[in-house]
């Protein structure tokens, strides 16, 4: 199994937007890095929700249903691609990119060091810290 965090600004597509739907196809992304990481992702790989730019903090978690198809939103004869995900469940507690950056064990994670790339993939130690803050962070 993968690890994964993907990024939405939550006025274009929110948690709650995303849960309401039961699910979606992560369309429209344009980075060549982060299109590699949707072309790695396989069915039942976990991916955080991470609520950007306003909020910035992981919100739920997701799976991957699908694995990479031809981007509908993408013109055609490109090389943009979509997964599907669905949702698999809310945090405990959100947790805060200030509390990212606090924690050890995540100096390294690519949200810290990538921070405009909208997909990126997850070691499962930094996976596991982030589920572990949303059950102590107040």
């Amino acid at each position: 199994m993968n690890y994964w965090l993907v990024k939405s600004e939550p006025a274009a597509y929110s948690w709650a937007d995303f849960t309401r739907d039961g699910g979606t196809d992560w369309t429209g992304v344009r980075n060549f890095q982060a299109r590699n990481c949707l072309l790695q992702m396989q069915p039942n790989d976990l991916v955080l929700y991470y609520h950007s730019v306003t909020d910035k903090q992981v919100v739920g978690v997701a799976t991957v249903a699908a694995s990479a198809a031809p981007d509908a939103t993408a013109p055609t004869d490109t090389n943009w691609v979509a997964v599907h995900l669905t949702p698999h469940q809310a945090l405990a507690r959100p947790v805060s990119l200030a509390a990212i950056k606090q924690d050890q064990r995540l100096g390294q994670i690519a949200l810290l060091r990538q921070s405009r790339l909208s997909v990126m993939p997850l070691k499962a130690e930094e996976f596991d810290a982030i589920l572990e803050l949303s059950e102590t962070e107040k």
